[in-house]
Formats: structure tokens, C-alpha cells, sequence
């Protein structure tokens, strides 16, 4: 069994997830009282975000790249960021270690092909939905990309710091995540693809028609596979 290395805490909400899946994938590979060998580093999401905010991209690769190199000094055998939105700095995060780090939007790119969508409507925060660090990892593999428009870009990612990061869901806010979801699908979407961590407490298969794609799951997954032997 190999190391996995988390950079969590962004937000805390969603490391849980991360936590339970890869225990659970253990418990199921390996059967017994197998549970995952797991070396997580929660940072302060509220320094990150101060940071993201104010642009501030070099500062936040500083920061995620030190507590990288701190898990891999540890032990961990590859790394995870558990968030979609930090991956703008994965490449200085990754030149700061020597072991893997796993790309949430690698992953998901894989899980979208291997489902053979070629149009996909993407979900998360303003920075994951409209900047190419994200989105050409999905392109790379010729897959469209649709996102919301107009004033729906900022409802989706004002949803998401102000409430799902604070692990509130509110039931109006879920029914306008479904009215952009089939304004998404009118448009021609063949999936759709939550790019943020936190999107799979408000959001899932059960609500929507079209085949829906938690970054979360698959993220773990991933994980789970490099690290437990067949």
C-alpha cells in the first residue's frame, strides 16, 4: 500500500469526503480491518482564499508548495490538492516535490472519456469555470465545455464560498443550481462535471437527468487506485 499525501482544508467540508472515500476504497480492495496509509495537512482556508481573492497566485503556490514538500518529507508517495480551484498553481506545487501530484481535472478528463462525453457543462467557482488552467485539461482531450452565463457565473460561486464552504445548503439556492443545470443541458450539455469539491453536497445523480460527474468521487478514485494494490 502507498502514502497518500492531502493538501485539505479548502474547505475542510469537502476533506472529509476525501478522507471517508479512500477509507472506504480500502476496506473494499483489501477487505479485513484495512484502512487507508493517509498523510493529510489541513491549511486555513481562510488565508487561501484572502490570497485567491486578491489575485495573489504566487503566494498561494508558495504556500501549497511548502506543505507539499512537508508531506512528501513524510512519507506520502503522491499527493492530492483537494480542490478544483487551487489547481491555477498545480505545476509550482508539483516543480516544489519530487513524488506525483494527481490533477483533479486529469482525472476527471479520463472519467469524461471513459464515459465517451464530448460535451460537458462545468460547475465550480468563477476561477475553475472561465480560466484556462482548468478547462484546458479538458480540452486537451477534446471535450467542449459549457459554462453559465451572465449573472449565473457569480450565483454559482457566491453559492459556493458563502454557503457550501460553511457547510450551509440551502434548499432555494439548490433549486437555482438545477435551473442553471437544465439551462446547461437546453444548451446541449451530454453531462455535467462538478468542479468544485463542495458541489456534491448540493447537487446529485438523483436531481438531474443528464449524468452527473463529482470531481470529489473521482479524484479518490483515482487516489485510490495508485495506492492500493489489486
Amino acid at each position: 500500500m502507498k502514502t497518500i499525501g492531502l493538501i485539505g482544508g479548502m474547505s475542510w467540508e469537502s476533506t472529509i469526503t476525501y478522507y471517508q472515500l479512500l477509507n472506504e476504497a480500502a476496506k473494499e480492495k483489501l477487505g479485513g480491518l484495512h484502512s487507508a496509509k493517509i498523510l493529510l495537512y489541513s491549511v486555513d482556508f481562510f488565508e487561501v482564499e484572502a490570497l485567491m481573492s486578491r489575485g495573489d497566485w504566487d503566494a498561494a503556490a508558495e504556500l501549497l508548495g511548502d506543505v507539499a514538500a512537508r508531506l512528501e518529507r513524510a512519507g506520502a508517495d503522491f499527493i492530492l490538492i483537494c480542490t478544483n480551484t487551487l489547481h491555477k498553481v498545480a505545476p509550482q506545487v508539483q516543480a516544489s516535490i519530487h513524488v506525483p501530484l494527481v490533477h483533479i481535472a486529469e482525472a476527471a478528463a479520463e472519467e469524461l472519456c471513459e464515459h465517451g462525453i464530448t460535451r460537458v457543462a462545468l460547475l465550480g467557482t468563477k476561477y475553475t469555470m472561465t480560466q484556462d488552467f482548468y478547462r484546458n485539461k479538458l480540452t486537451e482531450r477534446g471535450i467542449d465545455i459549457l459554462i453559465p452565463e451572465g449573472d449565473d457565473i457569480e450565483l454559482v460561486n457566491r453559492v459556493i464560498f458563502d454557503e457550501l464552504c460553511l457547510g450551509v445548503v440551502k434548499n432555494e439556492s439548490k433549486k437555482e443550481y438545477l435551473r442553471v443545470i437544465d439551462s446547461l443541458r437546453q444548451r446541449g450539455a451530454q453531462g455535467i462535471l462538478l468542479g468544485c469539491t463542495e458541489l456534491g453536497l448540493i447537487v446529485s445523480q438523483s436531481d438531474v437527468a443528464l449524468p452527473l460527474f463529482d470531481t470529489t468521487l473521482i479524484h479518490a478514485k483515482k487516489a485510490a487506485g495508485l495506492a492500493f494494490p489489486v
